[in-house]
């Protein structure tokens, strides 16, 4: 016989750390929290733990193949990139060329190229990798980052493909053919006297807009910047924030110019690309935000993870949240 235990609200908290969402299905939704990856088939009202072949299970990073959604890869804290080939089932390591990425690494986001299955980046603690074969097997990309190392966030120019931006431990680089190599595009973020790491600037996250290639964002860990120009000066912009150490970042894939930031002080939103602000926490019990999602086919609805009250959904655009408790089947004796 079968029971629901619920795991969040009991007792013990669930932080989570990544919230992925079905490409075409809403009711198919996987998160990862410090401890194992869930899913639900059925928009959160029933969970199942998807951990069977992790050796190491700390995930803080899914990506599901665009064109064929049972294709998952998974990144670790520690234990390189897994693959599952049936939605969650069962996860096989692969990390062919990513013999570097050992137990003190980490594999930060991983990324499908625009419209493609097999196209697939890697932001890890020891560059950006790339694969051509759907994460099989992977080969470094750092030619032009000499002087850096940790690579967190990178995104694609959904019209020019071979464009890419990649936020690291020393700023902004980006490539104009395919991540082959790399140039540093850090006017305006980064003043002269900062460190050579610039490790101040702390990014986070990297979004090219959908609508205009040639705007650009990106979370750091000081506060929002914009450029207009593909990346050849920045501005900061979000000054009327209420936290500037920003967490995570999302465009609307269906409306220009709104955005939203998660940081310590729950979730804001902006309709003018970034330039006015509003909070959106109604319903949130815990405003420490971990990470944030927002469907490709209703951009009203969104999910938020928390630093210790698990996860919140929204279908109006965050106006108001409501707890989706993580329970997950066990049987009864």
């Amino acid at each position: 016989m079968v029971s629901w235990i619920v795991l969040v609200g009991c007792g013990q908290s669930e932080t989570v750390v990544e919230v992925a969402l079905h490409p075409t299905k809403a009711n198919i939704v996987y998160v990862a929290t410090n401890d194992y990856i869930y899913k639900t088939r059925d928009e959160g009202t029933h969970w199942e733990n998807m951990s069977e072949g992790m050796t190491h299970s700390r995930v803080i990073a899914l990506a599901i193949d665009p064109l064929f959604p049972a294709n998952i890869l998974a990144g670790t804290k520690g234990d390189a990139v897994y693959k599952s080939y049936d939605g969650g089932q069962r996860w096989v390591s692969r990390r062919t060329g990513l013999h570097e990425v050992t137990i003190s690494s980490v594999v930060h986001q991983l990324v499908f190229a625009p419209g493609s299955s097999s196209h697939v980046f890697a932001a890890t603690s020891l560059g950006v990798f790339e694969s051509n074969d759907g994460g099989e097997t992977w080969a470094k990309r750092m030619e032009g980052m000499k002087e850096v190392l940790m690579v967190i966030s990178l995104d694609i120019d959904p019209q020019q493909p071979q464009t890419l931006y990649a936020g690291t431990s020393g700023g902004v680089y980006k490539s104009v053919d395919g991540a082959k190599t790399w140039k540093k595009i850090n006017t305006g973020l980064v003043s002269p006297d900062v460190l050579k790491s610039s490790r101040s600037l702390g990014v986070t996250r990297i979004k090219v807009d959908p609508f205009n290639p040639d705007r650009v964002y990106i979370a750091t860990l000081i506060g929002l910047y914009q450029t207009h120009n593909s990346g050849e000066s920045w501005v900061r912009i979000g000054e009327s924030l209420p936290d500037h150490m920003l967490i995570e970042l999302l465009l609307d894939p269906q409306q220009v110019g709104v955005m939203y930031v998660g940081h310590r002080e729950g979730v804001s939103r902006s309709e003018n690309g970034g330039m006015t602000w509003e909070t959106r926490n109604v319903g949130l019990t815990n405003i420490n935000i971990r990470a944030l999602a927002i469907s490709a086919i209703d951009s009203q609805t969104l999910y938020a993870g928390t630093n210790g009250k698990g996860l919140f959904l929204s279908v109006d655009s965050g106006l108001s949240w409501s707890p989706v408790p993580l329970a997950v089947s066990g049987s009864d004796s």
